[in-house]
């Protein structure tokens, strides 16, 4: 059976990653839920996609935290902002979510600033509450350990004191970096690991340590890629574009062949994140009325089904369900 599980929660309805938006995940009956961790000052785990948080908080508009407006390099990039790592768990509490892409997704932003950020924690008691799975995902590894947070301590730290530390059954974690996933293995944590897979370029962590000789992701879906991964971790999630394998009009040719090979290696492959709209569609399922209007997404979504895929992350949960469960 193909896991349903809500990226972010249900951020198709309500602000990514706030309490509504898990709750209404758990409500469309979903089998796990999506948090992305990232620090706070003191060390706190706060869930939240980006450490870059003025897309999604009211931080821009506070004017106690107008003097936090920085520029740092995250994987390699520039970003200006503020940054959770600037801030204490106690300032952070004080923030209110907000929609990331309102332009797409209107009547979400009309729940702006009105919930306060949560803690993984927070995120791991309602999941034990509903009886469902957390896929947890330790973003930016590489660039925290420079500044001196080193995640695998954190996540395996807060796993034990919340319980979860042994929960094979209910807990996945997954990462772009494959460092901090054995650092976990070294820390003793025991729970499936997942090595996340974009459609292009190279983990981050590998690229500072090995330069143009770093492992790209392309090269990790090759035999001898996911040859290596097996030894290392126990399943790939990857961009379903790379499942789609779309030709040159945007149509799906997929289900790609190493899903199939990497099932023949005992891992287990999770695809992400569908989308209904058809900003985040394949060209040849998009319909007339711009990025927000749902195209048909139902075709796109019917090749990762033939794919029989162990999980799929999707921003509109209900959807997700319905198709998934068909």
């Amino acid at each position: 059976m193909t896991l349903v599980i809500g990226h972010r929660g249900a951020p198709g309805y309500l602000p990514e990653h706030s309490r509504s938006s898990y709750a209404r995940a758990v409500a469309a009956g979903v089998d796990a839920i999506e948090p992305d961790v990232v620090p706070s000052s003191d060390g706190v785990l706060v869930v939240r996609h980006e450490n870059e948080i003025s897309a999604t908080t009211d931080v821009a508009a506070r004017p106690e935290f107008a003097d936090r407006r920085t520029s740092k390099s995250v994987d390699g990039r520039r970003l200006a902002g503020w940054f959770t790592e600037d801030f204490t768990w106690a300032e952070l509490q004080t923030l209110r979510c907000r929609e990331r892409i309102p332009a797409i997704r209107p009547a979400s932003a009309a729940h702006d600033d009105s919930e306060p950020v949560l803690r993984l924690r927070d995120v791991l008691d309602l999941a034990r509450d509903a009886g469902i799975g957390v896929v947890l995902e330790i973003k930016h590894a590489a660039s925290f350990e420079r500044l001196g947070f080193d995640m695998a301590a954190l996540v395996s730290a807060e796993l034990r004191e919340a319980g979860w530390a042994d929960a094979v059954d209910a807990l996945v974690i997954e990462s772009f970096e494959p460092v901090v996933l054995s650092r976990l293995r070294e820390h003793g944590i025991r729970v499936p690991l997942v090595q996340l897979i974009e459609a292009e370029g190279a983990p981050w962590d590998s690229r500072e340590r090995d330069g143009d000789d770093a492992v790209s992701y392309a090269a990790m879906v090759t035999p001898a890629g996911l040859e290596a991964l097996a030894r290392e971790v126990d399943g790939i999630s990857v961009d379903k574009r790379l499942v789609l394998a779309p030709d040159r009009l945007g149509r799906a040719r997929g289900p790609a062949r190493f899903v199939d090979e990497a099932r023949d290696r005992d891992l287990r492959v999770f695809a992400w994140t569908c989308r209904p709209e058809n900003a985040f569609l394949l060209p040849a399922y998009r319909h007339p009325g711009g990025e927000g209007v749902r195209g048909g997404y139902r075709r796109e979504w019917a090749v990762l089904r033939d794919a029989h895929l162990d999980g799929v992350f999707v921003d509109h949960p209900d959807l997700g369900v319905e198709f998934f469960r068909e």
